[in-house]
């Protein structure tokens, strides 16, 4: 039985196979792969897009999705072991893991990062704690990665570019008043190496790189399917000859826990927003964020209301690939 807990476990061909199908559910094809299957969607953290297309793609598939958010819906689920369960707590992932196994036939988590201790958070062991005690696959719906997202960004990419071996992908950090996840921009490194696109990280300093892990992958990617990588601090150098730019904000790693000190460097790097000058760098870009987006904070409006931003087809690619998805996974 395979999970779909981050794209490092999974090889191009499988990943294009599961682009390829959402292509077809993207012109119209249909499934009744869920046909009497039942999903079982848990939310520790808010969601927009998430939520709504992956409910929309189980009914659509004959499927019916059960929403739970443990702390509020449902009963707050302890992760660790060998603990002494007198707090908030109620029940243990291994039992509610292995209940709903009996339940659900997929079973799909969202759980953020804690952005207390990173040596922490960065063993995800939320979400493998439920693949572990699951009898049935489990589906990131975001944790430190956010494998559904790579999938509908590079399902945007071919629709738009075509083959996106070798060309040329800048993930640019962006301010934003609050230090976020680095899920995203994690998953954008991972997919975009995966299909050997010349990568290029843009960030304001070494401590906005992100964890070595990712960044190991990423050249494992390149080795293993061409394309390059590479760090840069500078704006203009970065932007230059870019094909497709995404944009993303996340907190300094070094700074995890300890947010205050990083605020006052933060603040002064406002001039990573995207705009139209930077765009006229890049060789006609296609420009795209996972949303949601702070106008004006992360791109300008008349980035985010140009004809090269593909954002909302990004967004609406998440019910196609994620169709595309559940209906492959609960074939095995």
């Amino acid at each position: 039985m395979k999970h779909f807990i981050t794209t490092a476990d999974w090889r191009q061909d499988e990943l294009q196979q599961i682009i390829d199908l959402a292509n077809e559910f993207k012109q119209g094809a249909t499934s009744d792969a869920l046909k009497n299957k039942s999903v079982a969607l848990l939310f520790f953290n808010p969601s927009l897009r998430t939520r709504t297309s992956f409910e929309l793609g189980s009914w659509q598939m004959g499927g019916h999705a059960i929403v739970l958010e443990p702390g509020k819906s449902a009963w707050p689920l302890e992760f660790e072991f060998g603990v002494k369960m007198d707090g908030i707590a109620e029940e243990h992932v291994a039992e509610a893991a292995q209940v709903l196994s009996r339940y659900c036939d997929l079973i799909c988590i969202r759980a953020f990062p804690k952005f207390e201790d990173w040596q922490e958070d960065r063993q995800d062991n939320m979400i493998k704690a439920f693949a572990k005690y699951s009898t049935v696959p489990v589906i990131n719906m975001e944790t430190i990665t956010h494998p559904c997202q790579e999938l509908a960004h590079m399902q945007a990419i071919q629709e738009k570019i075509g083959k996106p071996q070798n060309k040329k992908y800048l993930l640019t950090w962006t301010y934003h008043p609050k230090p976020l996840n680095t899920a995203v921009a994690n998953s954008s490194l991972l997919i975009a190496s995966k299909f050997g696109m010349d990568v290029t990280l843009l960030c304001p300093s070494n401590d906005y790189l992100l964890d070595k892990r990712y960044m190991d992958i990423a050249k494992k990617n390149i080795e293993a399917y061409g394309g390059s990588f590479n760090v840069s601090h500078d704006i203009e150098e970065s932007y230059a000859g870019a094909e497709v730019v995404y944009a993303k904000s996340w907190g300094a790693l070094p700074y995890f826990g300890n947010w205050d000190a990083e605020k006052p460097f933060r603040d002064q790097q406002k001039h990573f927003i995207v705009n139209e000058e930077k765009m006229a760098l890049t060789n006609n870009a296609l420009f795209s964020h996972c949303l949601p987006l702070r106008r004006n904070i992360k791109a300008t409006d008349a980035v985010m209301d140009a004809d090269y931003c593909m954002a909302i087809d990004e967004a609406e690619n998440r019910l196609h690939v994620q169709k595309a998805l559940m209906s492959q996974l609960i074939k095995q």
